[in-house]
């Protein structure tokens, strides 16, 4: 059977190497060997026995090929040309001269060869050997072209990421990529070349260098920059419309399944610039109450919510229920899930939290062991205009999802509540605290794991200040910001989520655990970081601070005790209970006049027989 010219070529193409590579290191013997003589009779060419340098070439061509073949160094064990290759060639030679010397010394009257010949020829034998593979790599990579309109690159870290970023984008075979030069701040790489580009100075001068090489590209090549350098960067190239990109984190370069370094690099996010990383879930943990449990997620079309289902879908749940009243958001999240749409299956339930005769009705039938409570109202300012609605849902929904979750036996209740419970100041905060209350009275019915969560903005949520930023700059601005002293604490929402989830695995009943956030961070920065990334000239307008809005939100009050018993980023702190029938809209009034109690609000607040 004849093989396809295409695979012949292929054959052809790594023999014609190996004997490329075999050529020159026979050569390069002769040579060394050659030399290792004249040099020992003192440049006496006449006193050289010509039938014992045979002999003894020959048994250094033997020796090399042998050895080099068995460590490697002719089978493609390091790339031609590199250092790993370049001490594996070094070790090779050393094992030939040893050989050579000791050859000399038990049969030197045969073969007429004085003994230090092998080793004056061993650091020829390397320079020449090295030399030769040196040239080489210098004229392929010296072959490598972009094409006319790859885009001009300039690469910001000369470390490992950066060097093998350079390396990789020089041999792109779509030539998209022409790399113009380097910056780094370290001044020992002032003069570093890598193949053949330049560190062409240092972060202090990048507009000037972009201007300079016509950059239409700078990458951050850093395994894990500094979000104050990357602000930095960002506003320096704000008015140059220069893109900036950077390297993936290490964990997605490994799960990245294709295209190399140069595919995997992403636009810098405003998460980036803030300096996020999510914690790393400990999954036994999680796996060993979720996995084989029926799990019911209250707010499934939410940003957390849906997340929550996301994590818990990979984590083997029995069953997975998605309980939303708003039939759009259950849709995208089912969607996200299962890539079907239909929500013709028995895993979306559509019901309002509001509803106690609905919800007793759900969790009787479906019997759910662990609950995620993520249904919420939570614009501030729209809750201030209509408390009412924040009381019905945040406080009054809760507490008809808690009486629910222990006339069914739930047992692991997680509520998700808001840095603005903490010394609250709006009918948001006044709400969400209440329900972290009912979650710690919950807990002590039971003695099982309800436990609520806190935590700050959740980047990229739906009614966040991002989403509201981006939105008005791609309109043209301007940006509205309430005050230019307003500060936030800010997360990701695989943060969020990765919280939320570790605490129905640490909580303990009637904590509310709250997550080490960092520094808050000034609206107004987040602001001018989103206009610079978006390139545009966009005005920041300030509206003055809303009713109810703090200029600083806090964590915690100064009555909480905080202990980290657990998690190192993950503090935990009792809360006082609060009975449902103790309920009161004088405990949610804010210094204005108590609403009517609704009829609604008395049978909720009615004990039932059995609980």
């Amino acid at each position: 059977m004849s093989s396809s010219p295409s695979a012949a070529g292929s054959t052809a193409k790594p023999l014609r190497w190996l004997i490329y590579q075999c050529g020159i290191d026979v050569f390069s013997w002769g040579v060394a060997i050659l030399l290792g003589l004249v040099l020992r009779y003192e440049l006496t060419v006449d006193t050289i026995n010509w039938t014992g340098f045979a002999l003894y070439f020959g048994l250094a061509i033997l020796s090399q090929l042998a050895i080099g073949y068995a460590a490697g160094l002719y089978r493609g064990k390091y790339p031609f040309g590199s250092f790993d290759e370049l001490r594996l060639l070094i070790v090779v030679i050393g094992s030939v001269t040893v050989i050579l010397v000791l050859t000399s010394v038990f049969f030197g009257l045969t073969i007429d060869v004085p003994r230090s010949s092998g080793v004056i020829a061993f650091p020829f034998a390397c320079l020449f050997m090295a030399s030769a593979r040196y040239l080489k790599r210098m004229y392929v990579e010296g072959k490598a072209r972009p094409r006319a309109a790859a885009q001009r690159v300039l690469v910001f870290g000369a470390g490992f990421l950066g060097t093998s970023l350079v390396h990789q984008m020089m041999h792109d075979p779509t030539g998209q990529y022409q790399v113009v030069g380097m910056v780094d701040d370290d001044p020992h790489k002032k003069y570093l070349r890598v193949a053949s580009v330049p560190v062409v100075g240092t972060s202090r001068s990048l507009p000037d260098l972009v201007r300079q090489h016509r950059a239409d590209i700078v990458v951050v090549a850093m395994a894990q920059p500094d979000p104050a350098l990357l602000r930095r960067v960002n506003e320096q190239l704000a008015d140059a419309g220069t893109r900036l990109l950077q390297m993936p984190r290490l964990q997605e370069l490994l799960t990245h399944e294709a295209g190399g370094l140069t595919a995997q690099l992403t636009e810098v996010k405003v998460e980036d610039l803030l300096g996020r990383t999510p914690v790393d879930l400990d999954v036994p943990s999680l796996r060993s109450y979720i996995e084989g449990k029926r799990i019911l997620v209250t707010g499934a079309g939410g940003s957390i919510g849906s997340e929550i289902c996301r994590h818990v879908a990979e984590l083997n749940p029995e069953e997975l229920i998605l309980l939303e009243r708003d039939e759009s958001a259950m849709q995208a999240t089912l969607i996200s899930l299962t890539g079907s749409g239909l929500l013709t299956g028995s895993e979306t339930v559509l019901a309002d939290i509001r509803d106690s005769d609905a919800l007793e009705e759900i969790f009787t039938a479906r019997r759910p062991e662990v609950v995620f409570h993520a249904a919420a109202l939570k614009h501030v300012p729209l809750l201030e205009q209509y408390p009412l609605e924040a009381w019905k849902t945040n406080v009054l929904g809760t507490a008809n999802v808690l009486r629910a979750s222990i006339n069914t036996g739930v047992e692991t209740f997680v509520n998700i509540s808001t840095d603005k419970a903490a010394d609250p100041s709006t009918a948001l905060g006044h709400a969400k605290r209440l329900g972290e209350r009912l979650t710690a009275w919950a807990a002590g019915v039971t003695g099982q794991r309800y436990v609520s969560v806190r935590f700050g903005n959740v980047i990229g949520s739906r009614g966040s200040v991002l989403p509201l930023f981006t939105q008005q700059i791609e309109r043209g601005g301007p940006v509205t910001v309430t005050d230019e002293r307003v500060e936030r604490y800010f997360m990701t929402i695989p943060e969020a989520t990765s919280l939320v989830l570790q605490a129905g695995a640490v909580g303990r009943g009637g904590e509310v655990l709250i997550l080490d956030m960092g520094h808050p961070v000034k609206i107004i920065d987040v602001a001018r970081q989103l206009i610079a990334l978006s390139g545009k000239d966009i005005e920041i307008e300030l509206t003055g601070l809303r009713p109810g809005e703090k200029l600083t939100e806090v964590l915690v009050t100064e009555e909480e005790e905080l202990t980290t018993p657990f998690h190192p980023l993950i503090a935990h702190a009792p809360v006082p209970p609060l009975a449902p029938q103790d309920l009161s809209l004088d405990l949610f009034r804010q210094g204005r006049a108590s609403h009517p109690v609704t009829e609604a609000l008395r049978v909720a607040q009615r004990p039932r027989s059995g609980r």
